[in-house]
């Protein structure tokens, strides 16, 4: 249905309400059980409507923008913001806990259904809808521990009067987990292989089974370091991602640009979910204001991540025979560089964009793009704002795929099968393969080549750490899903926050190359003397000073850029893990029970 998680029916969400709010700490819930409440699937169905927005946020609405791309993920090694950028958490806070209100409602859901329905539903719909109920208890299980490690687990409705229960010791990670191991293989072997457009099946569970058990898997193998544990959650995400791409359902059949500005993607081969927004119900968004090309910015791209894109010959630029792969001015990096970069980025240097010249313009389409700096035309009303109304993907095939092939090649570590050529080319070719829009042909953007797995690229900027098939599958993701929402918890999941710190990253500061003298207003770059300066190739800087604009050619960088602070080896500082807050602590406390702080932070 078009508008199926537009607008959830409210009926069951008034109904009940007195969920909504856990971990101030008690009550865990009251539940005035309507007397129709748990009649028909129907009813079941009105009330898991209620999770689709929470957990499948699209574009989120409005200007809620914190679980979405472009605005919501804006600390990462991908991004440069004007001024400070943003420091990860240094200390413990006054007040900070997990919310269990989701964990609450699914647990109400299990148990009614189990308790109520049994002679109402068929034995398949009790079925599909438990693992409805078990795939999303599972889901928000994972995102907790990702967060905060250890958590006390719940499995069943708990009465607000059993105090031991609700302030109960945090249970291990690896004990939440092997629960949510146990949901997930429930959900994807009984939820339906189809339940209408648009809702939950099991190819969608997979998906996301896919994503958040190899987050868990690499967690396991990089930060505990338990090797068995690591190869339980691969194996679950490659079974996961394997049952998607052997439905057939799916393929790569759109350029790249169009995924992600599209207002219709309905019948779109590489959505496995999406979310419609449209303005006549009163949902729409504002990440494509975002990089609008004429409101101003203060977030951009990282000169890191511009030197991160393969040349057309899929080598890194230090080692690519295509011509002027050394230069990086963005014309050229449109004409040699992997034609994402083309479809990500507006073609030209932008004052507008403060923090790196270089305006992201992934979600705006392209006709907008022409209307604007090419026709002089006025922005469209629905490209401000909160007003946009292009259709989010929510997860898309590119991804399974390369859950996929990370998982087989991280399991072949651990003894398992050798990737293989068809392995390859069924995931990072097929992505590599992707159409190309007639507007990037026209700019000279070619095909990326594909990856041998006989021929894997030695990049000399590797981390020496990681295998070089390895690092390709991850440059892959962070390229597939530039200002998406991955690169920070992909970091975090290899144990590689590190590639953020700035005093050992110097491209984090720098965005976009551009020539001040032919490419910027003279009286911008005469208001900025000792402001703006360039960084060449080699990482050396130059400050403008009102006389040298003939050498100022070179990745831009504003001197008020300031590294984030310090956040790695510091004593009491985890900056993998959430710290709970003092508060939490003393009201455990002052029940006569005891709240650890998270693994890393300072008990007091």
């Amino acid at each position: 249905m078009k508008t199926k998680y537009i607008s959830a029916v409210v009926a069951l969400v008034l109904l009940f309400s007195s969920c909504e709010k856990f971990l101030d700490r008690p009550p865990l819930t009251t539940l005035d059980d309507n007397v129709n409440a748990w009649i028909s699937e129907d009813m079941v169905r009105l009330y898991a409507n209620k999770y689709y927005t929470e957990f499948f946020v699209g574009y989120e609405s409005g200007f809620s923008g914190g679980g979405s791309p472009l605005i919501g993920f804006t600390n990462s090694d991908d991004m440069v913001i004007l001024g400070n950028q943003m420091n990860f958490t240094r200390s413990v806070p006054n007040s900070s806990i997990w919310s269990y209100t989701t964990i609450v409602s699914l647990n109400i859901m299990l148990d009614r259904i189990e308790e109520k329905m049994t002679s109402i539903l068929t034995p398949e719909a009790k079925a599909h809808w438990t693992g409805v109920g078990k795939f999303f208890r599972g889901f928000r299980y994972a995102t907790l521990v990702q967060s905060f490690g250890d958590i006390p687990y719940y499995d069943h409705v708990v009465s607000d009067l059993d105090l031991d229960a609700l302030y109960k010791p945090r249970d291990s990670r690896n004990a939440v987990m092997d629960a949510v191991y146990e949901d997930w293989k429930f959900a994807l072997q009984n939820i339906r292989l189809n339940d209408g457009d648009q809702n939950l099946n099991r190819y969608i569970a997979a998906g996301f089974v896919s994503r958040l058990a190899l987050y868990e898997a690499s967690w396991q193998k990089y930060y505990y370091k338990n090797q068995d544990r690591a190869k339980k959650f691969y194996e679950l995400a490659e079974e996961a991602g394997s049952l998607v791409i052997s439905s057939g359902k799916y393929d790569i059949v759109t350029d790249y640009k169009t995924l992600f500005t599209s207002k219709d993607l309905k019948g779109n081969k590489e959505m496995i979910l999406y979310r419609t927004y449209d303005a006549t119900v009163g949902v729409t968004h504002s990440v494509a204001s975002a990089g609008n090309l004429q409101e101003s910015t203060n977030n951009g791209p990282t000169s890191d991540l511009m030197k991160a894109y393969l040349c057309t010959d899929g080598y890194s630029w230090e080692n690519s025979s295509e011509m002027n792969a050394n230069k990086f001015d963005l014309s050229n990096l449109i004409k040699t560089r992997d034609p994402r970069f083309e479809a990500t980025f507006y073609s030209k240097p932008n004052p507008l964009n403060k923090g790196a010249m270089v305006y992201i313009t992934k979600y705006l389409p392209r006709d907008v793009e022409k209307m604007v700096k090419v026709e002089g035309k006025t922005l469209p009303a629905e490209f401000t704002g909160n007003k946009n109304e292009t259709d989010a993907p929510v997860l898309r095939y590119a991804e399974v795929l390369l859950n996929w092939i990370e998982a087989k090649a991280e399991l072949e570590t651990f003894g398992g099968a050798a990737l293989t050529s068809d392995d390859i080319d069924k995931s990072i070719n097929k992505i590599r393969k992707r159409p190309l829009a007639q507007e990037a042909i026209d700019r000279g953007v070619k095909q990326l080549a594909t990856l041998s797995i006989d021929n894997i690229p030695n990049d000399p900027s590797r981390d020496a750490t990681v295998s070089p098939l390895l690092w390709e599958i991850r440059r892959e993701r962070r390229l597939e899903f530039a200002f998406e929402t991955f690169r920070l918890s992909d970091l975090r999941r290899w144990s590689k926050l590190e590639y953020m710190d700035n005093d050992l990253n110097k491209d984090l500061l720098s965005g976009g190359w551009v020539n001040f003298s032919a490419e910027l207003p003279s009286e911008l770059v005469a208001k900025n003397v000792g402001v703006l300066s360039v960084v060449n190739v080699l990482g050396q800087e130059t400050i403008y000073n009102g006389t040298n604009g003939a050498q100022m050619n070179g990745f831009y960088k504003n001197t008020i850029n300031k590294p984030r602070l310090p956040f790695l080896n510091q004593a009491n500082v985890n900056p993998y893990l959430t710290p709970v807050g003092l508060v939490q602590i003393d009201q455990y406390s002052t029940r006569g029970y005891l709240l650890k702080q998270t693994e890393g932070w300072p008990q007091n």
